[in-house]
């Protein structure tokens, strides 16, 4: 038991960075499962979008996540995280407030409020189109100097 706790030790305390560079990466991740998360930790930071499915099977969950890797700078440009639940049986949190039935995408903003529900997959334009209309993303965008199309 002893290596294993020197091995243990080690690791923590040979990079003191260690944790920060674990923090910055949940930082800069796009792509989350229902489980990986809590919804909280993205408030006031960054604005989810969760896609609801009976399965990972599912024809349009399929379709929404191939179209949301397409164009990962874009959602990055915008504060996107994108979060996935395709466990009804878990009844997780957000899918008993939200109740989908089905698939189903949710834009919810950084206040944590819901601001689309889409009951069919959305195209990144479409979504940074409605994520531009929200005015603390055109606050950022007046603050940072940004066009709405480019960040």
């Amino acid at each position: 038991m002893k290596p294993l706790l020197s091995l243990v030790i080690a690791c923590f305390f040979a990079n003191p960075l260690a944790a920060q560079d674990l923090e910055a990466a949940a930082d800069t991740a796009l792509f989350f499962s229902m489980d990986e998360v809590d919804l909280e930790q993205f408030k006031w930071k960054k604005r989810p979008v969760v896609v609801f499915a009976e399965s990972d099977l599912d024809p349009a969950f399929v379709e929404q996540m191939a179209l949301l890797e397409a164009r990962t700078a874009e959602l990055q440009a915008r504060d996107v995280v994108v979060i996935t639940d395709t466990e009804p049986g878990t009844l997780s949190e957000l899918r008993r407030k939200l109740r989908p039935r089905g698939f189903m995408l949710v834009l919810i903003n950084k206040e944590g409020t819901v601001n689309v529900r889409k009951p069919f997959p959305w195209n990144v334009r479409e979504i940074s189109r409605s994520i531009d209309k929200m005015p603390i993303r055109q606050r950022e965008i007046r603050e940072n100097g940004t066009r709405a199309g480019a960040g």
